[in-house]
C-alpha cells in the first residue's frame, strides 16, 4: 500500500511540474527568460508562487527547464533523422517530424516548445549547462551530413548548414501561426523542397553581384555616431541577449558616458527599437540596390542575399537577431514583426518575378522568403559558428546552399 501511495504522489507530482512546464514556456516565448518570473508561472497555473518554488526553487531553474525541453526535441528530430538512408530522406524526415510536433502544438495536442534563441539570457550556472546540451544536439544534427556523397563538404561548411537548418526549424513557428494546421503537412512539402533543391532554376549559375559595402555604409557627422552607437549595441544585444547588454557594458564598449547613453536613447526598450529599424533599413536599401540593377530576378535575389550576408561580418555589421523580439512589449513586438514582414514580402515579390519570367524555379514565394530571410537573420552568428570565415566567403558558405541546394557540393 506504502508503495502504492508513494507512485501516486510521484504520478502527482509529474503531473503538476509539467503542467508548470507548458504555462511557463508560453510566457517564455512572449516574453524571454527576462519577462518570465515564478509567480506568473504560479498565476498561469492556479498555484502560489511558493508551491512553485517546491517544482522550481528560482527562476532560471524553471526557464532552464523550459528551455531542455526544447533542446530535448533536437534530439529527438536527429534521432528520428537517423532513420532514412540518405541525407534527402533525413531532412524530409526532420520536417515531417517538426511540422507534425507545431501541428499538434497548435491543436492543443501537445505542450509547446520554447524558442531557443534565448539561452544566453540564462545566469550562471544554467547557462553554461543549457548550452553544453543544445552544443550535443547541434552535433548530433550536423550528422545528417555524413554521408559518401558529401565528402567533399568541409566541417565548417557542414556547421554552417546546421546552422542554417536550425534556424528554419525555429523561425518556422513565428511565420506559421499564418496558416491553418491542416495545411502543415503541405507546408512541410514545400519547406523540403525548397532546402532540397534551392531557388535557381537548373543551369543558373551562382554569380552574385553585390553593392559595394560602401554603398551600405552610414552617413557622416551625428548619423555616424548614431549608427556606431547602435552597432555597439545590436553586437552585444546578438552575443549577451538583452540582459546581458547592460548600459554600462555598451557604454564601455563606446568608452563614453551613461549620459552619452541617454544622449542617443531614452530608454533600454527603446535601444532594442533603434537597432531593429537600423537593421531593416539596412535590408530595405539593399534590397533597392538589387532591385535597380540590370539582370534577371535570380541575379537580383542572389546579389541582395549575397550583400546581407557579407555584411553580417563587415565593419558596418552585424544586422539585429530576431531573438531581441521576445524583450519588447507586446505592441512594440507586433510593430516590429510588421516590419520585417514588409522586408521579407519584398523578397516574395522578387522571387514571383522570377518566377513569372522563369529565373526562378516554381516554390512558394512567401514560404521561401521567410526561410530566406530566416538564413539572412542567421548570418549574424556564422562568425561563430565558423571560425574565421571571411567576409567575401560568406554568401557561397551560407547563403548558397539556401538559394541552390543545402546538400549541394
Amino acid at each position: 500500500m506504502a508503495e502504492r501511495n508513494a507512485a501516486r504522489a510521484t504520478d502527482r507530482y509529474e503531473r503538476k511540474r509539467e503542467d508548470i512546464l507548458d504555462a511557463a514556456t508560453l510566457i517564455l516565448n512572449q516574453k524571454g527568460v527576462k519577462g518570465l518570473t515564478l509567480s506568473l508561472a504560479a498565476a498561469a497555473v492556479g498555484l502560489s508562487t511558493t508551491s512553485v518554488t517546491y517544482y522550481f526553487k528560482r527562476k532560471d531553474d524553471l526557464a532552464a527547464a523550459c528551455l531542455m525541453r526544447g533542446v530535448d526535441w533536437l534530439v529527438d528530430l536527429a534521432e528520428g533523422a537517423e532513420a532514412g538512408a540518405e541525407p534527402a530522406v533525413r531532412l524530409e524526415r526532420i520536417f515531417d517530424l517538426h511540422l507534425d510536433r507545431l501541428r499538434q502544438t497548435a491543436l492543443g495536442l501537445a505542450p509547446p516548445l520554447p524558442v531557443l534563441s534565448d539561452i544566453r539570457a540564462l545566469s550562471q550556472p544554467r547557462r553554461s549547462e543549457v548550452f553544453a546540451a543544445f552544443m550535443k544536439a547541434f552535433r548530433r544534427m550536423r550528422q545528417i551530413f555524413e554521408a559518401p556523397e558529401l565528402a567533399g563538404l568541409t566541417r565548417g561548411r557542414r556547421t554552417a548548414r546546421t546552422h542554417m537548418l536550425l534556424e528554419q526549424i525555429s523561425w518556422s513557428a513565428f511565420w506559421l501561426a499564418k496558416y491553418d494546421p491542416e495545411d502543415y503537412p503541405r507546408i512541410r512539402q514545400r519547406m523540403a523542397d525548397i532546402l532540397l533543391n534551392g531557388l535557381a532554376v537548373e543551369g543558373a549559375a551562382w554569380e552574385p553581384r553585390p553593392p559595394a559595402m560602401a554603398e551600405l555604409a552610414p552617413g557622416e557627422g551625428q548619423e555616424l555616431s548614431r549608427d556606431a552607437f547602435l552597432r555597439a549595441a545590436t553586437r552585444l544585444i546578438n552575443t549577451h541577449g538583452y540582459r546581458g547588454a547592460s548600459v554600462d557594458r555598451i557604454s564601455a564598449e563606446l568608452n563614453v558616458t551613461k549620459g552619452s547613453f541617454y544622449h542617443h536613447i531614452d530608454a533600454k526598450d527603446d535601444l532594442v527599437v533603434a537597432c531593429f529599424e537600423r537593421s531593416f533599413e539596412v535590408m530595405r536599401r539593399v534590397q533597392r540596390l538589387a532591385m535597380a540593377r540590370d539582370g534577371d530576378q535570380w541575379s537580383k535575389l542572389s546579389s541582395a542575399a549575397a550583400a546581407l550576408a557579407e555584411y553580417q561580418l563587415s565593419d558596418y555589421g552585424p544586422l539585429l537577431r530576431s531573438s531581441a523580439l521576445t524583450v519588447l512589449p507586446e505592441a512594440i513586438r507586433e510593430e516590429m514583426v510588421q516590419h520585417s514582414n514588409r522586408v521579407s514580402d519584398r523578397f516574395a515579390s522578387m522571387i514571383s518575378d522570377g518566377i513569372a519570367e522563369g529565373s526562378i524555379r516554381p516554390v512558394d514565394p512567401f514560404i521561401a522568403a521567410q526561410m530566406l530571410t530566416a538564413t539572412l537573420n542567421a548570418g549574424a552568428e556564422l562568425a561563430f559558428w565558423v571560425p574565421g570565415v571571411r567576409q567575401k566567403a560568406a554568401p557561397a558558405v551560407f547563403v548558397r546552399p539556401m538559394l541552390m541546394g543545402i546538400f549541394r557540393a
